[in-house]
């Protein structure tokens, strides 16, 4: 709709009725007007799109004269999703209360580090892993570098791979635990140097263990030495 003063931006309107006189003249439209983050208590905020439009509470009766054109005013989803956007085009996510400035939803979701709305104007690049979304700026990248990007993973992501690395390396060494079925053990070490075995024992001397379960082996004490059915034995060291 055409503004009083001409330097101001066209109103935006959603026409609710449209009325006429018995002769069909003087035509008047019921108007819920939409209102811009700049028109709203709070003002423009960060994450405020160009072409974002608030649905308020204020309706007024206008003359049909004063509409100018029509316009499209998309659901923030069907908007995010254009594939070029018109001077017509806009979009809105709320309802504003033109009386307390209170907005429904009261709460939207919030992306990046930053913990900000989504602004449809601003580029974003996503994680890969947890599926987050990013502005550059707050990962220490430019726009450039981000519109080239093949993948991404965010930095928590990247840490979690790494420990899932790690873990997956050290759950890939050799058990310390073996089934080595019938074994005959001879420690001819210190115990007292022993981590496992030094409980006060000082003193050289040879042990027999005979085991048919898993048994572990400390590769500082123990000679593993396998009594083969036909009798011959070999040494295993670790």
């Amino acid at each position: 709709m055409r503004p009083a003063d001409q330097s101001n931006p066209q109103y935006v309107a959603r026409i609710e009725r449209i009325d006429a006189d018995a002769r069909g003249g003087n035509v008047k439209v019921l108007a819920r007007w939409y209102y811009r983050p700049e028109e709203s208590i709070g003002g423009r905020r960060q994450f405020h799109g160009s072409k974002e439009l608030f649905l308020s509470d204020h309706y007024d009766v206008q003359s049909a004269d004063t509409i100018e054109g029509k316009c499209t005013v998309h659901s923030f989803k069907s908007y995010t999703k254009l594939d070029a956007v018109g001077n017509d085009d806009f979009f809105c996510r709320f309802e504003y209360n033109s009386s307390t400035g209170a907005f429904n939803p009261d709460r939207v979701a919030v992306y990046c580090k930053c913990e900000m709305p989504y602004n449809p104007d601003d580029l974003m690049v996503q994680c890969e892993d947890c599926s987050d979304w990013f502005h550059p700026a707050c990962i220490e990248m430019t726009a450039e570098e981000a519109k080239i990007l093949d993948h991404f993973f965010c930095e928590t992501c990247s840490s979690k791979g790494q420990k899932k690395l790690q873990n997956s390396h050290a759950a890939s060494r050799p058990s310390d635990t073996k089934n080595v079925g019938a074994y005959l053990a001879t420690c001819l070490y210190d115990l007292s140097s022993c981590l496992k075995c030094a409980k006060g024992i000082t003193e050289f001397f040879s042990c027999y263990v005979l085991s048919t379960t898993d048994i572990t082996i400390d590769s500082l004490c123990f000679r593993w030495i396998q009594n083969d059915a036909g009798g011959d034995k070999k040494v295993h060291k670790r």
